[in-house]
């Protein structure tokens, strides 16, 4: 597979004035998310960080790693808060073992603005994790990819340690899922048992035994709140809901997509009758997020849903570092319309606007409606592809480190922009 070749998306004047203005001490903000399946967040930043320090080594740089609530979620809020980190044994997607990292972060040493988006103590800890480091898509190769073996036990397993470590509140990103299973495998870990119509225990009940499931009982121990950080408004059911949105990403074949949706509505329904959640429930925003994790978590141990963006972008102080910057640099591994719709690049982007300050924005790939979109109503945007067009997708996703070093260098010494 060809990849169309590199595109800039805007013509732009110099960047020499500009820099030349900045005197060697500009001040520069790197804010990447992820590159799916390629390049983590803070390695983007990592990168990005290198090539500006080795060009211009009187910059000031800031580090600001985005998270959409999946990879990194854990890792970027807890280093960001100065807390400590807990590695964990716990069940991965297909139920074998492996690690997850847990978060442990004071209250205290957060701002209030962070306690309040959240609805956080101002006292006590938080356990800070992401449902991808136990039940993420990225923990599986492609031919492992199946919905309908893939379970959320080890999201269960990691809120049990959070019980035995008497933490105050859960604060769980569910970015990166590679389940559908409504929650239903994290519940059955904390104690909820799922019937077949002889009163047998589904053991590790999934979604290739939704069939026989006719009941559900059991008790879930006392817990601690949980705050879901999410970013979809997807709800659970229909078009726009989660298998049919999501599933084929994460292996659903398209001819067992209604299979999946009907059998979704029925499962959903016994846990509707099990803990008396309104059925309204279905439709709300967020329900279709990670498979339907938070709905199930929601209507089996009283989670609550909080904004990611605002979340993360309070957490990590987002808005003073625009403010100061002189240049900001983001972007993902696609940017696309959906980057405009809640995603943090494009927010960054936005913010960035209203504070008038330059953006340049690089992706693996970028739809030009989306790039035209940013550009029509901010023009100090720069936009540019750092996939190679020699290279097939499979050997750009891995070389992708090098490829970001390869443009941004090439843009700082030989590109025309217009950071006026």
């Amino acid at each position: 597979m060809e990849l169309q070749a590199r595109r800039s998306f805007k013509e732009t004047a110099s960047l020499q004035p500009f820099l030349e203005r900045s005197n060697g001490a500009m001040r520069v903000l790197v804010a990447f998310d992820k590159f799916k399946d390629s390049l983590t967040a803070s390695r983007a930043c990592e990168v990005t960080g290198a090539i500006f320090r080795n060009h211009f080594p009187d910059c000031l740089l800031e580090i600001a790693s985005l998270t959409d609530g999946g990879e990194g979620f854990c890792e970027i809020l807890t280093t960001a808060a100065k807390g400590r980190f807990e590695t964990i044994g716990v069940r991965g997607p297909r139920g074998e073992p492996c690690t997850a990292r847990l978060g442990l972060v004071q209250a205290e040493d957060l701002s209030g603005d962070v306690r309040e988006v959240a609805s956080l103590p101002p006292r006590g800890v938080i356990a800070v994790f992401e449902m991808a480091a136990a039940a993420g898509l990225s923990l599986l190769v492609q031919k492992d990819r199946d919905p309908w073996e893939t379970s959320t036990h080890g999201v269960g397993d990691m809120i049990t340690r959070c019980i035995e470590k008497r933490v105050d509140v859960i604060l769980l990103g569910i970015g990166g899922s590679a389940t559908n299973d409504l929650g239903f495998g994290a519940l059955q870990a904390l104690g909820l048992r799922f019937l077949d119509k002889d009163g047998r225990i589904l053991e590790r009940v999934r979604p290739s035994s939704w069939s026989k499931l006719i009941r559900m009982d059991g008790e879930i121990p006392d817990l601690p709140p949980i705050r879901i950080a999410c970013d979809v408004d997807n709800p659970l059911l229909g078009q726009s809901g989660a298998t049919k949105v999501y599933g084929p990403q994460k292996g659903v074949l398209p001819r067992d997509l209604e299979r999946m949706e009907e059998e979704l509505s029925v499962v959903a329904h016994v846990l509707i009758d099990a803990t008396g959640e309104n059925p309204s429930a279905l439709n709300e925003s967020g329900a279709g997020a990670a498979g339907g994790l938070g709905f199930g978590l929601r209507a089996a141990a009283g989670a609550s849903f909080v904004p990611g963006f605002p979340l993360v972008s309070a957490w990590l102080g987002l808005q003073e570092h625009i403010e100061n910057a002189d240049l900001i640099v983001t972007g993902e591994g696609r940017f696309d319309e959906s980057s405009l719709r809640g995603k943090g690049p494009g927010l960054i982007v936005k913010m960035a606007s209203k504070a008038a300050k330059p953006v340049l924005v690089l992706a693996g790939s970028v739809d030009s409606r989306a790039a035209a979109e940013i550009q029509g109503f901010y023009p100090k945007t720069v936009i540019r592809e750092i996939s190679n067009p020699k290279l097939s997708l499979e050997d750009n996703m891995r070389e992708a480190s090098e490829n970001l070093a390869k443009v941004l260098q090439d843009l700082i010494e030989n590109e025309n922009w217009n950071l006026s």
